[in-house]
């Protein structure tokens, strides 16, 4: 069974004092992965792990933040495993020779939701950057996450390509929730207000109340996720042979076939990167 150590909103503090205590027992075989928020909120390591698990005797402690939160744990040495959907943030964590190679494990693509009246008239649009642009046009409510998670990355670099400054509307029209996804989905739906969210998340989110999927298919919302071993030469404690033993299940055919058959009401959440054989493939 997933036991995650905590979730987003702790702090660093606790975090590593939770670590320690985790650590007792030498004979324990165990990897802490630093991961997401989509990931933990759309279930997935809820169907993954025990499956993982049960092939290999290690458990497995998920600490589910943003992407950037996730990756800053892992230089400080609170894991060993990352897994995460930030490509441009996982390259300087290898290439600054805090990771060994990064591994690409699977994919969704990204969404925005809004109210299902529309204020700004973009539903159906598969241009995700001329949605934003009409959006910031009628200063329809927008939710961002703020807490540089992935997710978060990715719709600051659509503002970007849109032309809008969304700092300096920041508390206006543009407001951020400095929360997970499934929070700030919560708040979105309160509020009437549009977001961008992972696929995953929005078909496992259970309070969809009067929002709906006004965007998508647009190429620039491909969500790659990358995994990453934690370098023991930076950090001796990591558990590299059994992080390691985790991503080749992840990344070989159990691991890749258990991502594909992972469905919430029938929908595929995450697609794997190769294509798994099979009789359920």
């Amino acid at each position: 069974m997933i036991k995650p150590i905590f979730r987003a909103a702790i702090g660093v503090a606790f975090m590593a004092g939770v670590l320690i205590t985790g650590s007792t027992g030498a004979a324990e075989r165990f990897v802490i992965v630093q991961s997401t928020t989509s990931t933990q909120n759309a279930g997935l390591f809820d169907h993954l792990l025990p499956l993982f698990e049960k092939a290999t005797g290690i458990e497995v402690r998920v600490v589910a933040v943003g992407t950037g939160q996730a990756l800053k744990n892992a230089r400080n040495g609170d894991g060993d495993v990352v897994l995460v959907h930030a490509r441009t943030a996982e390259d300087s964590f290898v290439a600054e020779g805090w990771g060994i190679a990064r591994h690409d494990v699977m994919s969704n693509d990204f969404v925005v939701v809004g109210p299902a009246d529309d204020p700004a008239g973009v539903s159906g649009m598969r241009d995700s950057v001329a949605a934003l642009k009409k959006i910031a046009a009628v200063r329809a409510v927008f939710l961002s996450r703020g807490d540089e998670s992935g997710t978060h990355s990715k719709e600051r670099a659509l503002w970007v390509q849109a032309g809008v400054d969304v700092d300096a509307v920041s508390g206006t029209w543009y407001r951020e929730t400095g929360a997970g996804m499934g929070a700030t989905l919560n708040t979105a739906t309160g509020m009437g207000a549009y977001t961008l969210t992972d696929r995953g998340t929005w078909i496992s989110f259970n309070n969809k109340g009067g929002q709906t999927v006004l965007v998508e298919g647009d190429k620039r919302l491909f969500n790659p996720y990358g995994v990453i071993l934690v370098n023991p030469v930076r950090h001796p404690r990591v558990r590299a042979e059994d992080g390691q033993a985790f991503i080749d299940w992840l990344l070989g055919p159990d691991g890749q076939r258990a991502i594909a058959d992972y469905r919430v009401d029938g929908q595929q959440l995450f697609f794997p990167v190769r294509r798994p054989s099979g009789p359920n493939s």
